[in-house]
């Protein structure tokens, strides 16, 4: 994995982290993925070890947990 992906659910704080993140690491060096539209990467998201959304994958597979919004439990409805 050569950039960041930043997983968030679509909520005004997964919003916010969203715009920081890209404007402190740059859009091109981070991949954003909507797990709250785009449901399909939930399971890839629980297999890195995101425990809550906001977060912020790292290339080397560091999980930086950001500002909780909400756990996976509660997207997966």
């Amino acid at each position: 994995m050569s950039k960041s992906i930043f997983y968030h659910a679509g909520c005004p704080v997964c919003v916010s982290a969203e715009h920081d993140i890209l404007n402190l690491i740059g859009a091109d060096q981070v991949e954003v993925v909507n797990i709250g539209e785009d449901r399909s990467r939930l399971t890839e998201a629980e297999s890195a070890g995101i425990k809550s959304v906001p977060a912020l994958l790292t290339p080397n597979g560091n999980v930086l947990h950001i500002n909780f919004g909400a756990s996976l439990e509660d997207v997966k409805g």
